[in-house]
């Protein structure tokens, strides 16, 4: 669709014809005739000289040239463009944030894979995770480890693909033993502070108790509530474990409770996928749709118009003096049989 960007310029369309009905002709002074004794004439006569005047007869095609181009350079001022199909471009409205638990703990060989085989509990996860960011187009997603300390594994990014192989090289110990919730929900916070999507989400994966934390997981959860963040938690393995490694489920309720979120228990990989599924509907998709219409400039096509036809009217009007005989050969036939038979 074409369409101009100044189209009040259009009022300037009968400009040239105003001038020439209100501006006065361009006048130029020249002797029309030259006699010596002009002066015994007006006294013999007896009448009084006055300048007069001679009007040109216009030429219409020269006329009509530069009308084209007059209306074709306006044309060019008021900005043609020319406007393509819609794109249109989905923009992400949620930003999900996993947090992921590798301490020793998560070593423990007590889910099965997709083939029936004994795997240890990250192992499971990863798996399970995998199939869950694969279903997440349209968000951007970020990834958090944590052991001894928290340290952020993919920023956000709409590139789930890389989300998806850098969780696939993570192993149990490589942020250190121990559990520290609390400070990865506190990172986590932090990397939501550039954030401006309406939705911001956490999912925390863990299967121990916080033994490694400068802020318990609770006060770390509230602080995240005041920021709009909502913290599902997801608890693994066997509750019923003792010891420095016991699955603290309080900790976890209450940390899902503070924000609005929810508390999943698995037990297995089966019972983990169906934690991903009831997710997958209570954080459904909203994608915010973006149209946008190209445009491009066409201001040149008027132009080149308007070199055309001043061109071709100039290759006309050439082509035609040099068909007209001259002056010279009116008043003088013989010269002009001699310049044509030369």
């Amino acid at each position: 669709m074409l369409t101009f960007s100044y189209p009040w310029l259009a009022v300037l369309a009968p400009l040239p014809l105003l001038a020439w009905w209100l501006l006065p002709a361009h006048v130029t002074s020249h002797a029309g005739l030259r006699v010596p004794f002009f002066a015994r004439l007006l006294a013999l006569t007896g009448r009084n000289p006055h300048a007069g005047g001679l009007v040109a007869p216009r030429s219409v095609p020269r006329l009509a040239t530069l009308v084209a181009c007059w209306l074709l350079a306006l044309a060019a001022l008021m900005r043609p463009q020319w406007i393509e199909a819609p794109l249109h471009r989905d923009q992400p409205t949620r930003d999900l944030l996993l947090l992921v638990d590798l301490s020793g703990s998560m070593d423990t060989k007590d889910f099965t894979d997709a083939s029936g085989r004994t795997v240890d509990r990250l192992t499971a996860v990863k798996a399970v995770l995998d199939d869950f960011l694969s279903r997440r187009k349209g968000d951007r997603a970020g990834v958090v480890v944590f052991g001894d300390a928290p340290f952020a594994l993919v920023p956000f990014t709409t590139d789930l693909d890389l989300c998806r192989a850098m969780l696939r090289d993570i192993v149990v110990g490589m942020a250190g033993p121990r559990t520290a919730l609390g400070d990865a929900i506190g990172l986590g916070i932090g990397l939501f502070d550039r954030s401006t999507v309406k939705a911001k989400t956490i999912i925390a994966l863990t299967d121990g108790n916080d033994t490694a934390s400068q802020v318990p997981p609770t006060e770390a959860a509230r602080v995240a509530k005041d920021k709009g963040i909502v913290i599902h938690t997801v608890a693994i393995g066997d509750p019923a474990t003792v010891g420095e490694d016991k699955l603290d489920e309080t900790a976890l309720k209450d940390v899902a409770s503070a924000t609005g979120g929810g508390f999943f228990r698995a037990l297995d990989r089966d019972e983990l996928a169906r934690i991903y599924d009831r997710l997958d509907g209570i954080e459904t998709r909203r994608i915010d749709t973006v149209t946008f219409r190209p445009r491009k400039d066409a201001y040149w096509v008027p132009l080149a118009g308007a070199l055309l036809v001043s061109l071709l009217a100039q290759a006309v009007h050439l082509l035609l003096r040099g068909r007209t005989p001259s002056r010279a050969s009116l008043f003088n036939p013989g010269l002009a049989s001699k310049a044509g038979s030369s």
